[in-house]
Parts: C-alpha cells; sequence; structure tokens
C-alpha cells in the first residue's frame, strides 16, 4: 500500500513542478522588466513625467531670464529716481537752510517784537490799535491824546502796516519815504510795532502831542 501511494504523491508533485515551471517561463515571457518593456505603462509614465519637468524646467528658466531683464530695467529707473529724489532733497534742504539763516539774520537785526501786552485801559481797542493804544500809553501819553492818534492814522493808513499810497508814503504813520522807519527797527516794513513807534517819535518831535498833530492835519490835509 505505502509504495503505491508513494509514487502517486511523486508523479503529482512532478506534475506540480512542471506547471510552476511553465508558469515562471510566461511570467518571465511576458512581465520583463520597465527597463526592458518600451510599452510597459510604468515607463511610458516615467517618461511624460520626464518630458513635463523639461517643459517646466525651460519655462521657469525663461521666466528667470524675464524677471532678470525687467529687474535690470526697473533697477535703472529706480536708481535714476533715487538720485533725483537725493538731488531734491538736498536742494531742499539746502533751501531750508538759507530760508533759516536768513530768518535768524533778521530777527538778530530786529529789535521790536511784532506785539506788546495791552492793558486793561485798552481793551476797548483790538489789532493794530490795540497796540497802538499800548505803545501811546508807554511813550507817555495819555487815552485822550489815543483818540487823536486813532483819528489822524485812521486817515492816514487804516492802521494797515502794509498801506502805500501814489507817492511812497509808508505804513501805519505814512512815513515818506518808508525807509525813515528803519532807524526804529529794521522791520520796519511789515512789523507794526516798528511803524507806530517810529510815528510816535515823528509826532512827538514834529509836533508835541497827537492831539496838536491832528489838528495840522485836519488844517493842512497832511501831517
Amino acid at each position: 500500500m505505502i509504495p503505491r501511494l508513494t509514487r502517486h504523491a511523486a508523479r503529482i508533485a512532478a506534475v506540480l513542478v512542471l506547471a510552476l515551471g511553465a508558469v515562471i517561463a510566461v511570467v518571465a515571457a511576458t512581465d520583463r522588466p520597465a527597463d526592458e518593456d518600451a510599452d510597459h505603462p510604468s515607463n511610458a509614465a516615467a517618461e511624460q513625467q520626464a518630458e513635463a519637468q523639461d517643459a517646466y524646467d525651460e519655462a521657469r528658466s525663461h521666466h528667470l531670464d524675464y524677471i532678470a531683464a525687467t529687474a535690470g530695467a526697473d533697477v535703472t529707473v529706480k536708481a535714476g529716481a533715487v538720485a533725483e529724489y537725493a538731488a531734491d532733497k538736498a536742494q531742499g534742504l539746502d533751501d531750508a537752510q538759507e530760508d533759516a539763516d536768513q530768518a535768524a539774520e533778521e530777527a538778530a537785526m530786529n529789535t521790536n517784537p511784532t506785539s506788546v501786552d495791552v492793558p486793561a485801559s485798552c481793551g476797548e481797542f483790538s489789532g493794530n490799535k490795540a497796540t497802538g493804544c499800548a505803545l501811546t500809553l508807554e511813550a507817555g501819553f495819555d487815552l485822550e491824546q489815543f483818540a487823536c492818534l486813532e483819528l489822524l492814522w485812521d486817515k492816514e493808513s487804516g492802521w494797515n502796516e502794509l498801506a502805500e499810497n501814489s507817492i511812497g508814503a509808508y505804513g501805519i504813520p505814512q512815513s515818506y519815504p518808508g525807509s525813515k522807519m528803519a532807524s526804529e527797527g529794521d522791520d520796519w516794513r511789515t512789523n507794526p510795532v516798528t511803524q507806530i513807534k517810529w510815528g510816535l517819535g515823528y509826532i512827538q518831535g514834529k509836533y508835541g502831542t497827537p492831539c496838536d498833530a491832528w489838528a495840522y492835519s485836519e488844517a493842512e490835509g497832511f501831517y
């Protein structure tokens, strides 16, 4: 019994070996590695990926070249703009310095403030009239004298420090020429304090009081 079974098993084993060999042969013949089979799907996918990578690399190269070229042009433009800005800035600083130096020089030459403390007794006035009232009292005159001065300079200039008539009389007191007021300060063209101080000095020296100057003006049409 045993020998018969053994022989039968051996036959089955031999058949299985032959079948397995055939399968291996078929697989070897039909399933070659991708690098040997140009039609293998994995090889085709690899080729497509390589082509896509090449296209990407070429596009990226062109893009980088474009950026470099554009950036070069932009840098030139920007460099010119920066240079122009720097020049303008430097010129602006120079101009500002010149203005500051001139202002400092003018301030050093000017001896009068542009406004004064106005006492309560002059509280009914404003602007240049308030300044004139304060300076009139400071010069030793009273409010009655200032009332005459108010009328006089209302007539002459309207208390406008920039007033100028056709023959060149200038400022609140209508100094002729206006440059006479430079004896009171170099800012005589624009500073009402300088002009009023000069005008009060002129009136005091020539007429004695503002009311006397007003009376003369009423009689003669000028003072």
